[in-house]
């Protein structure tokens, strides 16, 4: 039997080596192409399994292919890198992302990739013989598409309202590009919205280096998955067959219950594994109080009944860190854990580094606050007095509750309607703020239909992306006008006023992301020291 063929994208990211060694594994049964940038030659992190495949040793950019393992040495942005990683394939799985903090310093090439890429990607496949109809392929997404969601709407599903956190170029970026897969041709695709992706792997977790750590507010709900679960998630969509009802939806995929945890136990967990007390070594003010993302998924299990991917835990997770650790590195928190003076000092020295990065980063919450950024004080704050009256550790703090209570947010229609008609969708345009202009519809939620938002941008879309999975007005979506938005958009309401007040009135411009460009690259920032941060954060 021959074998089928899968194209790859970003496979040299976090989840997607995890995914390539996944598919390494099934080898007998598929053929791998994967498309890698040509400066990943140096890192030699593929040359274990070219050499066993017979890839010839290229330099530079070009196609190398041996015995079940083609590489193409090339850049998504360009198509036709892109046409050749595709050729012939079966299955095209894209774990490919420019991410934060990245997005944030060089928004263009995050809309490059996550935007542009994905266009060259639907392009390639509809190129390919019968591709629309014939290749399955499996997007990612993000968490942070919904923004921040604080206690008591913590626990979101697919179908709820989008909502890119404030000065999140990732987050529009993302969401641009997964409309893409749901306005496409392709009969055959999905989208699986990632949650935070934890390396196990001890120095890709802990060299993170970048103040977009202090984004987080200390009570976010957080539904982790590990990598090696990721991409062993993503890799089992290649056993899910044509005619399942699998295809053409959107899912949450995070660990399951058993990896729900808050930002500050998270953080307080991992700095215990070291032997270390957090609030030692951070103050509680360097993190923001709102405009972030991260929440429980509602959901998430439908995706492993699909995918049976739910295998690590918290404890596995910690074991393989553990494992993973220098050995000089397990004597000092050996020494931290067993000796106070020992840990104090660490704490001390760990403390002294990180109020440098608080304070100094352009990208840090505290150095908004003490250079006067406005903008970034209102969007993370609200207001400087807000700041200015968060407590320090141990004082009024926040819900920390993993039980906390939670409503269920509405989508505008009733959902126990086995089959939905024109007024459905009028209804939920209505909850949206705006009007469904199409004055006949046949009942497929895959067929174009006309909207009109509440600020008069037409747009088509397809009732599953607007009802299904949450989208709405391409042109507001792309823009950081929450509060206007909320006046008149009872749907996007449900989640903007969850932290925010009706008599706000911000006004965010689209060049506002400017004041952090290139900030990986500051005087204070050594090449090493941006390598580390490129590598680090797995934000899906």
């Amino acid at each position: 039997m021959s074998k089928q063929k899968v194209a790859l994208f970003g496979a040299s990211g976090t989840m997607g080596f995890q995914a390539f060694q996944e598919l390494w594994k099934r080898r007998e049964k598929y053929d791998l192409s994967i498309l890698v940038l040509p400066a990943e030659q140096k890192q030699g992190k593929f040359g274990p399994y070219a050499r066993l495949a017979g890839v010839p040793t290229t330099h530079g950019p070009g196609v190398a292919q041996g015995d079940g393992l083609k590489i193409v040495w090339g850049d998504a942005t360009r198509y036709a890198d892109v046409a050749e990683t595709v050729r012939g394939a079966d299955w095209v799985l894209n774990a490919m992302a420019y991410i934060s903090p990245m997005a944030d310093y060089h928004p263009e090439m995050a809309r490059a990739v996550n935007v542009d890429a994905i266009g060259h990607i639907i392009q390639a496949i509809e190129a390919e013989p019968h591709g629309a109809e014939r290749i399955r392929y499996v997007h990612t997404s993000t968490v942070a598409a919904t923004g921040n969601r604080p206690v008591g709407i913590h626990v979101g599903r697919v179908g709820d309202p989008l909502k890119p956190s404030v000065f999140d170029y990732y987050a529009l970026t993302k969401i641009a590009g997964e409309r893409q897969v749901l306005e496409s041709r392709l009969e055959h695709w999905v989208s699986l919205r990632m949650t935070f992706i934890m390396p196990t792997n001890y120095q890709e977790l802990f060299a993170l280096s970048d103040a977009i750590l202090f984004h987080m507010p200390l009570d976010a709900r957080m539904e982790n998955i590990t990598d090696r679960d990721a991409g062993f998630g993503l890799v089992n969509c290649l056993d899910i067959p044509a005619d399942s009802d699998f295809w053409r939806r959107v899912y949450n995929m995070g660990g399951g219950p058993t990896m729900r945890t808050t930002a500050y136990d998270f953080l307080a967990n991992s700095y215990r594994h070291n032997g270390l007390c957090v609030e030692a070594c951070i103050e509680r003010n360097w993190f923001a109080v709102r405009n972030f993302h991260m929440q429980y998924y509602e959901d998430s299990d439908i995706l492993n009944g699909y995918l049976h991917h739910w295998r690590d835990t918290p404890t596995r997770h910690a074991q393989a860190i553990a494992q993973s650790q220098p050995i000089g590195l397990r004597l000092v928190v050996l020494l931290a854990r067993r000796v106070p003076a020992v840990r104090r000092l660490i704490e001390k020295a760990v403390r002294s580094r990180l109020k440098k990065l608080a304070e100094r980063h352009p990208n840090s919450p505290r150095y908004w606050v003490i250079h006067g950024k406005d903008m970034r004080v209102s969007a993370f704050f609200k207001s400087y007095a807000a700041y200015a009256a968060i407590p320090g550790w141990g004082v009024d703090m926040p819900n920390l509750d993993p039980g906390a209570p939670w409503e269920r947010l509405h989508h505008g229609y009733d959902e126990a309607k086995a089959h939905l008609d024109l007024h459905d969708l009028q209804g939920a345009a209505r909850f949206r703020g705006g009007r469904c202009l199409s004055n006949s519809w046949d009942g497929d939620l895959y067929a174009p239909v006309n909207w009109v938002c509440a600020f008069g941008h037409p747009f088509a879309a397809r009732p599953y992306t607007v009802l299904k999975a949450g989208h709405w007005c391409p042109v507001c979506v792309a823009t950081w006008s929450g509060d206007a938005q909320a006046r008149h958009n009872p749907f996007f309401a449900q989640v903007w006023y969850a932290d925010h007040d009706p008599d706000e009135n911000n006004v965010y411009p689209d060049d506002c992301i400017q004041d952090i460009r290139d900030a990986d690259r500051k005087p204070d920032s050594s090449p090493s020291d941006v390598r580390r941060r490129r590598r680090s954060w797995s934000w899906a």
